[in-house]
């Protein structure tokens, strides 16, 4: 059987923000097979949109449009990294959407 949920992780203030509401800060979400975007996932989760800047998907930082899949491993990243960590993760072109491609199903 095929898995259908990915895996979230949140930090910093997502991470407050849920403890806060007695939520599990870590979680397995079921998504539809043929996917969801990281906004979409965001907006279920009723997480603050705005106060996402990039997420990392299977250990690579991508934008929030990003199509996520059963099985992927996800990480929503803050606002608020400082900046030279910002350039280094690779979240200043994420937050820009730079790398949003075909091969992800996106445009």
């Amino acid at each position: 059987m095929a898995e259908s949920t990915i895996t979230l992780r949140l930090f910093g203030a997502l991470h407050a923000l849920r403890r806060e509401r007695g939520l599990p800060t870590v979680l397995k979400v079921d998504v539809p097979e043929s996917g969801i975007t990281g906004i979409e996932l965001a907006e279920s989760l009723e997480l603050p949109v705005e106060q996402i800047e990039g997420l990392f998907c299977n250990h690579t930082v991508r934008p929030l449009r990003w199509m996520l899949r059963p099985g992927d491993h996800v990480a929503f990243v803050p606002l608020g990294t400082p900046g030279p960590h910002r350039f280094f993760l690779g979240l200043y072109g994420a937050g820009r959407g730079s790398d949003v491609n075909s091969t992800n199903g996106t445009s």
